[in-house]
C-alpha cells in the first residue's frame, strides 16, 4: 500500500480501506452508513467520510465542482478531483488507517475512472495511472462494493429526491448518454479488479444491506 505498507508492522490492528462506488442514485451513502453501524457493533472503530469534500480544503473544491456555479472544462474537472484526493488521503485516510481504524469511504479512485476518465473520455491521457497513484499515496481499498442499478432506475430516483426538495449535484444532472458511460466504467472495473464485489442495488434497502453482510463475510473481513 505504499506509503500505508507500514501499517501492519505499527499497530497488531490493521485499519481496512472500504470503499462504497455506484452510480448516483445506487443507494451507496444510505448503505455505507448501515455497514458503519454493523461493524461498529462487531467491535471496530470505523470512519466515515466521503469524496470530494471531507476536508476543509476539499470542501471549498467541492462547491466548486458540484454546486453549478463553475463548468470547469474536463481535464481541470480531473485535476480538481485528484487535488481534493491529496488532501483526503493525507489528512484523514491515512492517519485513520494507521491507528487500526476502518475506513469507509464514498468514492474513491474507481469514481474518477468511471466519471472522469470513462464519462468525461479522457481514458487516454499520458501519464494519468501516474497521477492517480500520486494523488493516492498509494493507498488501495482492501474491499470496493460497486452498487449496481441500470441507469433508468437511478435517473428515476434523483429525479424523484429533487422533486421532494432534495439538491442536486452538478454531474446528477448530466446527460443520460453520459451517465450510461460511467456504467460501462463500472462494468468493467468489477470484471477487472477482485477486489470490487457487486451489489445489486434494486431490491428494498435491508436486501441491499444483506447482500453487503455476506460480502464481507465472503472475504473474511468480520
Amino acid at each position: 500500500m505504499g506509503k500505508g505498507a507500514g501499517r501492519e508492522q505499527m499497530n497488531n490492528s490493521v485499519g481496512r480501506l472500504i470503499t462504497f462506488e455506484g452510480g448516483d442514485g445506487s443507494g451507496k451513502s444510505t448503505q455505507l452508513h448501515m455497514t458503519a453501524t454493523w461493524l461498529q457493533e462487531h467491535g471496530h472503530e470505523v470512519i466515515v467520510t466521503h469524496e470530494p469534500g471531507d476536508t476543509s480544503l476539499g470542501s471549498e473544491i467541492r462547491s466548486i465542482l458540484l454546486e453549478g456555479k463553475h463548468t470547469p472544462v474536463p481535464e481541470c474537472e480531473l485535476l480538481l478531483f485528484l487535488a481534493d484526493r491529496a488532501q483526503h488521503v493525507s489528512e484523514v485516510i491515512l492517519p485513520a488507517l494507521d491507528r487500526g481504524a476502518w475506513v469507509l469511504c464514498d468514492r474513491f479512485s474507481d469514481s474518477t475512472m468511471a466519471y472522469q476518465l470513462a464519462g468525461r473520455k479522457l481514458a487516454d491521457l499520458d501519464g494519468l495511472a501516474a497521477m492517480l497513484e500520486f494523488a493516492e499515496s498509494g493507498v488501495t481499498p482492501d474491499l470496493t462494493l460497486w452498487f449496481d442499478l441500470p441507469v433508468s432506475e437511478a435517473i428515476h430516483r434523483i429525479r424523484s429526491r429533487s422533486s421532494m426538495g432534495e439538491e442536486s449535484t452538478r454531474l446528477d444532472e448530466e446527460a443520460q448518454s453520459f451517465h450510461e458511460l460511467v456504467y460501462a466504467a463500472f462494468t468493467e472495473l468489477h470484471q477487472a479488479y477482485e477486489r470490487i464485489i457487486r451489489i445489486d442495488a434494486s431490491g428494498a434497502i435491508e436486501q441491499v444491506q444483506e447482500q453487503v453482510q455476506a460480502a464481507f463475510n465472503v472475504r473474511g473481513m468480520v
